[in-house]
Parts: C-alpha cells; structure tokens; sequence
C-alpha cells in the first residue's frame, strides 16, 4: 500500500472506476465481475453493503459484505450471518495488504452493527483464495454453499 487506503460508497461518480476494475485473468472463474455485484446489490438493497476500495484517487478494489441474512433460507432466521459476500482485488494491486485491509474494515462494520462472526465462501483448489482466507484466521465451518466452501472467523477473539 503506498496510502492508507479506505472505502467508499458507489456513487455516480465512481462507478466506472467500480465497474472497470479487474481481477487477474487466471482469476475470473473465482469470483464475479464487479457489475454482478452491483446488480446483486441493487435486488439486495437491505442486505448488500457494496464498497469501491481506493487507495489515494486508484481503485485497487471492490468488496461487498451482506449483514443479518438467513443463511438456510427456511424463514426461521435461526441463523442469522454476516460476512464477506465478494473480493475483487484489481489485477496489479495483489499483495499490498488491500485483501487484508477489505476483510479488516467488514470486521469492523459487523462489530459495529453487534455481530460477532464474519463468515465467507471460496472456492477450493489450488488456484483459489484459501490460504488467503485461512492465513487471516478464518477457519471452515464443515459447510458448503454450492461448490464453495464455507468459512468463518470469530470476532469475538481479536
């Protein structure tokens, strides 16, 4: 990072920075493009808390987090999670802490709100983000969520 780097809401005015902003082409099958995500958030307005991540005026990336969702989807919201919905970090902008500092700021707003556990999905497989995930103290849940494998990391304990 050559800042510090934060969040801001899509707004008119950044959207293009949003919308243009790219993972690396060996990772395109990972996780979707940005526009998904925002049309994702559009259907999802209570729920999807879309943020561009700049450092400085550049975009370096895109997060979206999900707040108090019923993760079986029976209607009993017996289970109620937040956690990390998507992560594009921009192609040259991996390995400078950007990822770190996505993961750190939806922590916070999930403490903010009075949640204790941020959960998450990835793909599996070599070329996939698990050792990112894990290395940051997210541990699996045993679950799935379609093909990904499902993790979490409790908040309560940093």
């Amino acid at each position: 990072m050559t800042s510090a780097p934060r969040l801001e809401k899509i707004t008119p005015d950044n959207l293009d920075l949003a919308v243009d902003l790219r993972v690396r082409p060996d990772q395109g099958h990972l996780v979707a493009p940005v526009v998904k995500s925002l049309a994702e958030a559009y259907v999802h307005p209570g729920t999807a808390w879309p943020r561009l991540i700049l450092d400085q005026d550049r975009a370096v990336g895109f997060l979206m987090a999900f707040f108090d969702i019923d993760w079986a989807g029976d209607g009993t919201t017996t289970d109620l999670r937040s956690g990390l919905w998507r992560l594009n970090i921009a192609a040259g902008e991996q390995g400078r802490g950007y990822g770190r500092f996505a993961v750190e700021s939806v922590a916070a707003e999930i403490r903010r709100r009075g949640g204790g556990r941020l959960t998450t999905t990835w793909h599996p497989g070599e070329d996939g983000p698990e050792g990112f995930y894990l290395g940051l103290g997210f541990r699996p849940t045993g679950e799935t969520s379609g093909s990904q494998m499902v993790g979490e990391l409790n908040l309560r304990q940093e």
